[in-house]
């Protein structure tokens, strides 16, 4: 994929504004794009979550694709491409601090974490026609070089407190840019997974459990076998990941 990058200062989101600004082109039905800003004034999470970042200093970027023979009913694999291009963009800063197999993981469907801390959430939009996918626009809060959080998330980690350096955001967003593809292997996705081993506490409508992950199906839903060996199948925002003693 080739995108046309803008960089501007400051957005209520940059998903809503490429949503306003793409329309506008003559090329927007085909054209694939990236917009960046220093800061949002209403940075959104999923649902009604907030996404606290300080001016400046972190990663705040949309991606507007249009994926015309993806179908509908596998439109994970978009959610799938964006969190592993971020993991192996984010690996080349992250790896060489260590022999040991990085930390880095994804929390199903879509955050990106460093041990049991959350540096990187998605937004994602998609638009469909009919059985396919029309476009797709793509938000990503990526916590670079902010060091102090002040809202009330409960585990929030950036990429400057994990190398004990400073970096440039533009050449991340492009190493980002250069690792997304949708054309990856599922699996590659699995292997990523955070808690792909073991047994750890979650939280559904009926309570607090332990599991342990089967799998992420194709379509995005999440397999996981509690302690008493029934299998439980989740969408999105049905079952929480207790961690911390937080959820």
């Amino acid at each position: 994929m080739t995108f046309d990058i803008t960089h501007i200062e400051e957005t209520e989101s940059t998903n809503r504004w490429l949503m306003e600004h793409a329309s506008k082109r003559a090329d927007a039905v085909s054209q694939d794009l990236v917009v960046w800003a220093d800061y949002q004034t209403a940075g959104r999470g999923c649902g009604t979550n907030t996404w606290e970042s300080e001016r400046g200093k972190n990663l705040l970027f949309s991606l507007l694709i249009h994926p015309h023979e993806l179908k509908a009913n596998a439109q994970f694999r978009i959610s799938m491409a964006i969190s592993m291009a971020i993991v192996n963009a984010l690996n080349a800063y992250i790896s060489p601090l260590t022999t040991l197999p990085s930390p880095l993981s994804i929390k199903w469907p879509n955050d990106i974490y460093w041990h049991d801390s959350k540096l990187c959430g998605i937004l994602i939009e998609n638009s469909l026609s009919g059985a396919f996918v029309r476009e797709s626009i793509i938000g990503v809060g990526l916590n670079v070089n902010q060091t102090q959080f002040l809202s009330d998330a409960p585990n929030p980690v950036s990429l400057r407190q994990i190398t004990g350096r400073e970096h440039d955001r533009e050449s991340l967003l492009h190493r980002v840019v250069e690792h997304f593809t949708l054309n990856i292997n599922a699996d590659d996705y699995r292997a990523l997974l955070y808690r792909r081993h073991g047994f750890h506490p979650y939280h559904d409508a009926e309570g607090d459990f332990e599991a342990e992950l089967i799998t992420v199906e194709d379509d995005g839903h999440l397999l996981l076998r509690d302690s008493e060996g029934k299998q439980r199948r989740y969408a999105f925002k049905e079952v929480q990941f207790t961690i911390n003693n937080k959820q």
